[in-house]
């Protein structure tokens, strides 16, 4: 909810019409209120790169990546280097590439969101791949991980069934890295 302030207090700076989608999980968690809450801004298109890594790009945004930074941890157990990148805004877009610039590191990617299959990923796939370039610098076919195709279960125990979990973004990326490389990360 801290980045949501910084996205309202820059909007709020310009005269285009914009929208902030809050996350409702973002309510759930707990973090500490900065003492500038109403003058610090976050830039629009800059996404984060939020943990460094070598062997896979794991893209996503919102809910479903506070479970991307679980299932990192776990996959650092599994012997799996993953590079975390917060995209934060959809419109603007990655101006700077930062995510093809982690492709050309990892040559392997997978975005992640709650949306609907062939909504938000697969619209930061096509920016990311084709946009921006990024498939020259593919080892293994890029991945996508969305939400069930049903209407949304209601509060958190739902969400495990209906959107992406830790379990499945564990599955889905040491899945990656298994075709990629079977005797490094065996099933």
């Amino acid at each position: 909810m801290t980045k949501a302030a910084g996205f309202y207090n820059t909007l709020l700076q310009g005269d285009d019409p914009a929208l902030v989608v809050e996350c409702l999980n973002g309510y759930r968690s707990k973090e500490q209120m900065p003492a500038n809450i109403g003058t610090f801004t976050t830039p629009l298109g800059v996404p984060e790169v939020v943990e460094e890594g070598s062997d896979i790009t794991i893209v996503s945004y919102g809910s479903t990546f506070n479970l991307c930074v679980q299932a990192a941890a776990i996959l650092r157990e599994s012997g799996v280097s993953a590079e975390l990148i917060d995209v934060q805004t959809l419109i603007p877009f990655d101006i700077n590439n930062s995510i093809v610039e982690s492709l050309k590191k990892t040559n392997k990617v997978i975005f992640i969101d709650e949306d609907v299959e062939g909504g938000t990923t697969a619209f930061m796939m096509q920016q990311v791949l084709q946009k921006q370039g990024g498939y020259y610098f593919l080892d293994s076919a890029p991945q996508t991980l969305a939400a069930k195709d049903h209407r949304t279960a209601y509060g958190s125990d739902g969400d495990y069934f209906s959107k992406p979990s830790v379990d499945d973004i564990y599955d889905a990326v040491y899945g990656m890295m298994h075709e990629y490389s079977p005797e490094e990360f065996p099933m």
